[in-house]
């Protein structure tokens, strides 16, 4: 049994003081795809789209996980952290029991662009420490392949570890760049039994025949048990360049509001009183 692919066109969001973002997960089509509750994708040489940026606002029962592909952010948070984001570069950060962080732009002027995913965290996680980390893009290892760049932000991949290991999901995040014309298959144990998706950024690109046009993402559903079967990527006459992310479901309920996410009703309401009372890091 071969995988299969599920288009998912992005939704046009206002988010934080006024910054456009592009949604896929998150949405009416794609509500999560366990363990990913979001993906945010902001794209604009417009400043108008971005420059309000996101001030402070809380998260609780989930990691954050922000990839600049072009601009520069400035990250501050309670927990006394100050992340310089800039292009190429990602930070990571365990909300856990709470924590209330700014994401401001460095610029005035330029393209802004990169991707914001959620990831939840299993119930035993989601009252724990939370953490910060920063990951310059020279942190980032670098895979390279004929007619194909991979960036690996997270997990492993041909025996190369990416700069962030997550043994809760154990997800895997790739930057991937094909040349024109060039070809890549993602080899089946990457994707087997776990959740799964492409996200397009630069240049239609085709995965098993199907063609995935820019700003669109594409679930991809495979066996349980893997079969050996690959999934061919290729490029056209252009480069094209996607996100490839996958990781191991947790499997619980997902209650969700706003800015945060836990397993029941009465956890959400502990924590918007939590909040509202201060009792953030």
């Amino acid at each position: 049994m071969s995988a299969s692919l599920r288009l998912v066109p992005s939704q046009r969001l206002s988010e934080g003081a006024g910054v456009t973002v592009h949604r896929t997960i998150g949405t009416p089509a794609l509500r999560n795809l366990d363990p990913f509750l979001m993906l945010d994708h902001f794209n604009s040489t417009n400043p108008g789209d971005y420059i309000a940026g996101f001030p402070d606002h809380p998260h609780r029962g989930f990691v954050t996980f922000t990839y600049l592909l072009e601009g520069h952010m400035l990250h501050r948070d309670s927990m006394g952290h100050e992340g310089d984001l800039a292009t190429g570069g990602a930070q990571w950060m365990k909300a856990a029991r709470g924590v209330i962080h700014s994401e401001m732009p460095q610029q005035t002027q330029g393209r802004m662009s990169g991707f914001q995913l959620w990831i939840n965290l299993p119930a035993r996680e989601k009252m724990s420490d939370p953490e910060y980390r920063e990951i310059l893009p020279a942190q980032i290892p670098v895979l390279r392949q004929e007619g194909a760049e991979i960036r690996l932000l997270a997990g492993s991949w041909a025996g190369q570890e990416g700069a962030i290991t997550d043994p809760l999901t154990h997800l895997l995040y790739a930057d991937i760049t094909l040349s024109p014309l060039g070809s890549l298959s993602l080899p089946s144990p990457l994707f087997a039994g776990r959740s799964a998706f492409l996200y397009g950024i630069e240049g239609p690109f085709t995965a098993s025949g199907t063609e995935i046009p820019p700003d669109t993402l594409s679930v991809l559903s495979s066996p349980l048990s893997p079969a050996n079967d690959d999934l061919p990527l290729s490029a056209g006459s252009v480069p094209a360049r996607f996100l490839f992310v996958t990781g191991r479901p947790i499997g619980e309920p997902i209650v969700a509001y706003g800015p945060f996410v836990m397993n029941t009703r009465d956890e959400i309401e502990r924590a918007i009183d939590d909040f509202r009372n201060n009792r953030f890091v």
